[in-house]
């Protein structure tokens, strides 16, 4: 059984990538996958995330907490990129609204800046960049993008953070009213996963040692 240990206190993260996971194997993978929290991780000392890229960010964590723990270990950063923007707010999602900002904090924002801009002119996109190292060692990155468009405003009660302004063109619906095996399908972070989980398949044992 192989495990990973995901550099994250956000319970909600692990649990995606457990139903990441899941809904690979059930579609006939059979190899043995364990991920849990990177043990004592609230105690660690953090990594300040200044690489001024997705994934400079998701390699400097991953390398960082690697050399503080044995075993394989993922880290990820992601964020939204708009393009009418110039790719803002990008790796200042999470705070775009400020320090302490909240998801309606940040998602108001967005608003009074997208506002005038025609449907035409509002694609946006869903960037994840996920990587594992081990024992400072980079062993790989991948990269998961979900294309969009920005809604005027919030439709559905589920997902975080811009989820209610992101609407996927093809089922017509926003990631807040998606079901949580359904954005994970759809996700940048479940692409991101799935090429994880491909790459972990195809490689010798020795590799991950």
């Amino acid at each position: 059984m192989l495990h990973i240990q995901v550099a994250s206190s956000n319970p909600g993260k692990i649990a995606e990538f457990r139903l990441g996971i899941q809904q690979w194997q059930e579609q006939g993978r059979s190899f043995p996958l364990a991920v849990e929290p990177l043990p004592g991780f609230a105690t660690l000392p953090s990594c300040e995330e200044d690489a001024g890229s997705f994934a400079g960010n998701a390699a400097k964590k991953a390398l960082h907490y690697s050399h503080l723990v044995s075993g394989l270990v993922s880290a990820d950063d992601s964020g939204l990129e708009v393009g009418a923007l110039g790719g803002v707010p990008g790796v200042s999602s999470h705070r775009f609204a400020g320090s302490g900002a909240t998801d309606a904090d940040n998602n108001a924002k967005l608003l009074r800046q997208m506002l005038g801009i025609p449907t035409a002119k509002r694609m946006a996109r869903f960037v994840c960049e996920l990587a594992l190292a081990r024992e400072g060692r980079l062993l790989a990155q991948f990269r998961g993008v979900a294309e969009g468009i920005l809604l005027e405003s919030p439709r559905g009660e589920g997902g975080f953070g811009y989820d209610p302004l992101f609407l996927d063109p093809e089922l017509h619906k926003t990631f807040a009213e998606l079901s949580r095996e359904e954005k994970l399908q759809r996700s940048h972070r479940g692409r991101a996963l799935r090429a994880l989980l491909d790459w972990l398949a195809a490689q010798p044992s020795k590799t991950l040692q």
